[in-house]
């Protein structure tokens, strides 16, 4: 399907968030131009505190930035990147460069074609991390799966497409992005998963790191559990 990319109003907007990520930024940003030049888009990075050059880097790359005065976490850049966003559909990626933007176009025509509340996640089928990562997501995803019965493989991936007014209706907390599937389905809408590609990190290091996220990873899963046994869906006559 093709769409005008020199519309006014993009159909998609591109949120990115990043902290310390300056050698990847024109890197990354290139391949998103190139996957997405048959549709009308955005593309917006969130800075999430950086203190080396991706502020420069994201002047020169000359897509639209925004910037976190201190690190608030990747959840926050997420909805801060959202709620600026002008597209009714948002696409999301890691800043790294181990997501590819090559599958995105196959993930936004997948839900175009369903056009309601749909989350479409990217699942890694071949993950091409460290050991320890690989180890400590496979068995925080049984027990996420097991909890939370979110029928998704792989929420860790950043690569998601979903619509604007739907994410901006869901709660909003620090990690909250690895639980979008969760998220969506309690406000009643719909997750499928698309098998992406995923490439090792060739520049930098990462700044989100595993034991960070083994640490909160518990509480999570608790707060999320409690928001999905706390709210019943209204059915409006």
């Amino acid at each position: 399907m093709s769409h005008d990319p020199s519309q006014t109003t993009p159909l998609l907007s591109v949120v990115v968030p990043v902290r310390n990520e300056a050698p990847n930024i024109a890197p990354l940003v290139a391949e998103i131009r190139a996957a997405l030049a048959a549709y009308s888009h955005e593309i917006i990075y969130v800075d999430d505190g950086s203190s080396d050059a991706t502020p420069a880097e994201l002047a020169a790359a000359g897509v639209r930035g925004l910037r976190h005065r201190f690190s608030c976490g990747q959840s926050a850049a997420v909805v801060t990147g959202v709620k600026a966003a002008r597209g009714a559909w948002i696409a999301t990626l890691d800043g790294d460069g181990q997501n590819d933007p090559a599958d995105i176009p196959r993930m936004l025509e997948r839900a175009l074609a369903h056009g309601g509340a749909l989350l479409v996640a990217g699942h890694r089928v071949t993950r091409r991390d460290t050991m320890t990562k690989r180890i400590t997501s496979r068995y925080a995803n049984r027990f996420r799966a097991w909890l939370l019965r979110d029928a998704t493989p792989d929420t860790g991936c950043g690569l998601k497409v979903f619509p604007r007014a739907l994410f901006l209706e869901l709660p909003h907390f620090d990690h909250m992005h690895r639980y979008l599937p969760a998220l969506v389905l309690r406000q009643g809408g719909e997750v499928v998963s698309e098998p992406v590609n995923h490439r090792p990190r060739t520049r930098g290091v990462s700044n989100y790191g595993t034991i960070d996220r083994l640490m909160v990873a518990f509480l999570d899963l608790v707060g999320v559990a409690w928001l999905q046994r706390r709210w019943k869906r209204p059915v409006v006559e």
